[in-house]
């Protein structure tokens, strides 16, 4: 967990969505504010209190969107609470005032599961699972690379019978996963059915994993060479991840770039920042402003690992450090940018870890893209708007081996786009070219 001071001058760096940045902090009571601070250390009022200061402090609205937070702190601490539960309960309520849903309260274990999806990292053997939809059986999806699970010889399509002696019929995934994650050293063993042999056990030794967010391929189309990288988060990885592809598929000589942030909800502010400068050599990445009005402008550094023509698809699902990197790309004219409009974020959170173990996300700043436009609530508008049909979207779910196929439209479109600036021998420029939804 990266863990940066609240006065450090790197503490801009942010949250997203469900991706976490932790802070340290400590809970700073001013004389004035609270003469029985002492009385409070060891009851549930201290986690109230310890909150209500990270937000007194920080909160992007110095007005707290219109609400008295001196008064609600009174509110709180004037309650006696007979546990934390229902403390979080009366934070939680207090927090739902301000207005806005990004500034959040976190138990412990909501707060361990975000930081650990944030780190893109967890203490596992390195299997994705699924429920197959015909047997309803715990199935391997596929071991993950360089994971215990495929140097102990696990296969995809693996059924999983039992973890620990425990029968996985009628388990959920969720609760497979609680069971097979666990401290790093520590065993687990798996009992595998596999076709055309007897089930049998695997003991396997848990490990710190790396999970991957960015996925890449090199597809032929037609005489093309495209470059598809899918980036699913934005996680403390994902830098690297996304400058492992763009180099990988650079030297198999592809002619352009297709970057899907479909369905990406977002995540670190510094990972979307520095993939942005692997693909602009110059220019504006994106400006933040504090609540004290103080704007803060991040800009590409002539740090471009290629420049080939792209296309990036997106849709209401990409939200956040997506839209980020989207409205770079667009407002620079370094893509052309396909799909939906985009779910429309502009704040920035900070994430604190409190002395219990639980959390606090902090709406700290809201942003704007290097043209000065603010998506809040409104996203960002394609140069090539393409909707997918009810009857597009169930057959992509059904089948999400036709993603980035030339049964994916928006997919399709990107294709024909970097035909065209193969032909031309230019990099893709902003067309804003709209589109009717296509009809089945």
């Amino acid at each position: 967990m990266n863990r940066i001071s609240p006065r450090s001058p790197l503490f801009h760096l942010a949250l997203f969505s469900g991706a976490i940045l932790a802070t340290t902090t400590v809970s700073l009571l001013g004389s004035g504010l609270d003469r029985a601070h002492a009385a409070l250390q060891d009851s549930p009022k201290a986690i109230i209190d310890e909150a209500w200061q990270i937000v007194n402090r920080e909160y992007v609205d110095g007005t707290f969107n219109k609400t008295n937070w001196q008064t609600i702190r009174q509110e709180l601490l004037s309650k006696n609470y007979t546990s934390k539960e229902q403390a979080y309960a009366a934070l939680k309520a207090a927090l739902e005032r301000l207005n806005d849903p990004y500034t959040r309260f976190m138990t412990p274990k909501q707060f361990e599961a975000l930081t650990n999806q944030t780190s893109g990292e967890l203490s596992g053997v390195g299997i994705r699972l699924e429920v197959n939809e015909k047997t309803k059986i715990l199935t391997v999806v596929e071991p993950i690379e360089n994971s215990p699970a495929i140097k102990a010889g696990i296969l995809s399509g693996d059924r999983i019978l039992s973890i620990d002696g425990k029968s996985t019929k009628g388990m959920t995934v969720e609760d497979a996963s609680n069971l097979i994650r666990g401290a790093v050293g520590s065993k687990v063993n798996l009992e595998i059915g596999r076709d055309g042999k007897e089930g049998f056990v695997i003991s396997l030794t848990r490990a710190r994993i790396e999970l991957p967010t960015v996925r890449y391929s090199l597809k032929q189309e037609g005489k093309s060479r495209i470059g598809y990288i899918r980036l699913s988060e934005f996680s403390s990885h994902a830098a690297d991840q996304m400058r492992r592809a763009i180099k990988e598929l650079t030297a198999q000589k592809v002619d352009g770039f297709v970057l899907d942030l479909r369905g990406n909800p977002g995540g670190l502010l510094q990972s979307s920042i520095e993939i942005s400068r692997m693909w602009l050599d110059k220019g504006g990445i994106v400006k933040t402003v504090d609540r004290m009005g103080k704007d803060e402008k991040i800009v590409a550094n002539q740090t471009a690992l290629t420049r080939l023509p792209l296309v990036v698809l997106v849709d209401g699902n990409s939200a956040s450090s997506s839209e980020i990197l989207t409205g770079a790309l667009k407002d620079n004219r370094r893509a052309t940018v396909v799909g939906s409009q985009t779910f429309g974020k502009a704040l920035v959170q900070s994430v604190h870890s409190l002395s219990d173990g639980s959390g606090l996300a902090v709406t700290i700043a809201h942003y704007y893209t290097p043209n000065g436009t603010d998506i809040s609530h409104k996203g960002i508008t394609p140069d090539v708007k393409i909707d997918l049909t009810e009857g597009d979207r169930q057959k992509l779910t059904a089948n999400p081996k036709l993603l980035a196929t030339k049964d994916d439209p928006q997919y399709a479109r990107a294709l024909s786009i970097l035909e065209k600036a193969a032909m031309a021998k230019t990099v893709p420029i902003s067309t804003s070219q709209q589109v009717s939804t296509r009809q089945e």
